[in-house]
This record gives C-alpha cells, structure tokens and sequence, in this order.
C-alpha cells in the first residue's frame, strides 16, 4: 500500500478503493433492466476519491486479473480468472468512501465528484478489457439493485 495523502486536515486515507467478492454469479438492476450479469467470477464495488489519479489503475487491474482465488483440483486458492474462464461484474460506489465516525449519517466529502470519477472508472473497465477479461458494469450514478451469491465467502478489501 502506498502511503496515504492528507485531504483535508486531520484525514489521511488511500486513493483507489475496491471492495471484491468471488461470487458464482451476480446481477445488476437498473429498474427493471439488467445493467450487467455474470456467472463464476467477481463482484467488484469500486470507489475513487479526490486526489486520485490513472496511477493506481493498472496495479489494481493487474492484481485483479492475476489474484489467485479459485480453487483448483486439489481444493487450494489456486486458479486466477482467466483459468476459470471467470468475468467481472463492476459496480461503482462512492459509499466506500463514507465516514460514519461522527453522528448517525455517514459523510461522503472524501468520494470523488462524477468529474473526477466517471473517467477515472471508465479507464479502469478499459484495462480490465484490454487484460482479456469480460467486464459486465452497472450504471455509474444510479439507484442499482445488485444481487449476488458469494462464492465462500470470499471477499477482499484492496487499496492503492
């Protein structure tokens, strides 16, 4: 992890954020359309704030691509994506960066604004793409209902 930026004072946190779930399949919803499916692969919440740049994007997208976290004939966390011919699901979310340490309602003041985030997620998706993976997405900025099945569980939290 590399070391975090102040934003405001007194708040230190790290740039990119993406929360990951092996799953056996997932579903987004936009009202009563399907935004994006996939069968074996993961589910992957991401969120960006303001100080971040491209600069995270192709070590996230290679860590993704190459994590090992599929079981293989001998029942170990072995295979990565492409052995099991997995897709990614990739949902943004700016809630992962909510503050709930003061009061009852979370503050989102450390999410990026669409500006800064929609190009930043759409390069993300590319390199995702370009690494020979079947990127299925929600719809950036709307009400989605996501349905998943977690495979495990395994869910893992990874920054940069």
């Amino acid at each position: 992890m590399r070391s975090a930026a102040p934003h405001r004072e007194g708040a230190i946190f790290c740039a990119m954020r993406v929360l990951l779930q092996r799953v056996s399949r997932a579903e987004v919803r936009v009202g009563d359309r399907v935004a994006g499916a996939i069968g074996r692969g993961f589910l992957l919440f991401v969120g960006f704030t303001h100080a971040d740049t491209e600069a995270p994007l192709e070590w996230m997208a290679d860590k993704i691509v190459g994590l090992r976290l599929f079981a293989d004939a001998d029942g170990k966390m072995n295979l990565a994506l492409a052995d099991v011919d997995g897709a990614v699901l990739v949902v943004s979310q700016f809630t992962l960066y909510g503050n709930a340490e003061k009061g009852r309602r979370p503050s989102f003041v450390d999410a990026a604004r669409p500006e800064t985030a929609i190009p930043l997620y759409e390069r993300f998706l590319g390199m995702l793409r370009e690494r020979g993976v079947r990127t299925e997405t929600g719809e950036f900025g709307a009400m989605m209902d996501v349905e998943l099945v977690n495979d495990g569980p395994v869910t893992l939290w990874l920054e940069k």
